[in-house]
Formats: C-alpha cells, structure tokens, sequence
C-alpha cells in the first residue's frame, strides 16, 4: 500500500477572519503541519487541493442575485449560495501562512469553472468534469489517502467519497477538520457519511503514534 496525505482547502478565507471563516479551522493547520513532517520521514508525498475561483464564479451569493447561505439551484444541482470566497490571486485565496508549504509536493486547485462548484479535490459538483488529481496519484502508484482539512462537511466529505468511489483507501483524520455546519449536526453526519462509504476514521494521534 502506497500512501499520500490530502489536505484540503487549508486557505485564509477558510479560516479566523476569512470571507467564509469555518469556526476553529485555523485549528488544522498545526495538525497538517505535524502529519506533513511525518509524511517527510516515511516517503510519503503531501498534496493539497486549493479553492481557486473566478471571481465572477456563480455559486456567490452576489453572481446570482440570490441571498448568502440560502439554497437554490445551479447549472441543475442543488446550490449553497455562497459569500464571495478564495478568488484567485486574492490574499482569501492562499494558503494559511503558517502552513508548512515548502513540504507541499502537489497543488490541485479546483472550483475553476465559474458555472459550477467543486466540493471535491477529484471532480466538479455534476462530476461533469474532473481535476488532475486522480492522475497525478495514479502515476504516482498511490492506493491509500490520508485526508484531512476545510471544511468537514463539504469539501472533505465530497473528496472523501470520490476518493472511496475511485478505489482509494481513505483514513479520515478528524482532529484535521472543521465543519461549516449549516445545521448544528452536518460535520457529524458527514462522518458517518464517509465512515459509511468507506472511509478509516482515525486521527492524527493515532497515526503518528
């Protein structure tokens, strides 16, 4: 089994004081930082998925004429009107700057596509079309993910089950992740969604031990 660790979406906008800030998330990244270490003295390659839009990305709120945090419907999926977040070349869109990027080996940027949101590292919403991630793994022989980051009920969870419905083994690391959590119980749900499909929920604590 060849693994590599996944994180996701660990960006500003993501965290304290961010457009979309997730409550706690800046909690990850001293997780990300001790896994990444790790992956580093066991050969293990580190890749991370970046939000990256066009600002005129219409899954905002503002694009679509509609409220932020309602729920409609985009390009025929159910839609969460988002606040405007992770543009690209914006300072919301980078990653948090105390994450240890010089250990990154791979960035996969996702959420390109204006007319369609991408939770997933591997596709877009409608699966309509996918990123190079499951390409660049596949060339690299990867079969087992570790998986972690922003936000637990979203963008974890839509690559998590990608990843299971493409083959991969995935360990959840849930002290790595924090939920947006619209309803009081969707990260916990999400969880279960992914221990469900597949997914090892560990953490970071019992890998590293």
């Amino acid at each position: 089994m060849k693994s590599a660790l996944l994180l996701v979406d660990l960006q500003n906008d993501f965290c304290r004081g961010g457009a979309l800030a997730v409550t706690d998330g800046d909690a990850t990244i001293a997780v990300a930082n001790q896994m990444m270490a790790w992956c580093k003295s066991q050969d293990i390659a580190v890749l991370v998925s970046q939000d990256w839009h066009p600002a005129g990305h219409r899954s905002f709120a503002i694009n679509s004429q509609a409220e932020p945090w309602t729920l409609g419907e985009l390009n025929g999926l159910p839609q969460v009107w988002w606040p405007v977040h992770c543009v690209q070349q914006e300072p919301g869109a980078e990653f948090h700057p105390s994450l240890n990027l010089p250990l990154v080996d791979f960035v996969v940027q996702k959420g390109t596509n204006p007319d369609i949101d991408s939770y997933s590292a591997f596709f877009d919403n409608g699966h309509r079309a996918a990123t190079v991630l499951n390409d660049w793994l596949k060339a690299a022989k990867v079969t087992h993910l570790y998986v972690m980051g922003l936000a637990t009920d979203y963008c974890v969870k839509f690559t998590v089950l990608d990843a299971l419905a493409q083959g991969y083994e995935v360990t959840l690391l849930t002290d790595g992740c924090r939920g947006v959590n619209l309803q009081p119980e969707d990260s916990a749900e999400a969880v279960e969604a992914m221990r469900v499909a597949g997914a090892v929920i560990s953490t970071s604590g019992a890998v590293l031990a």
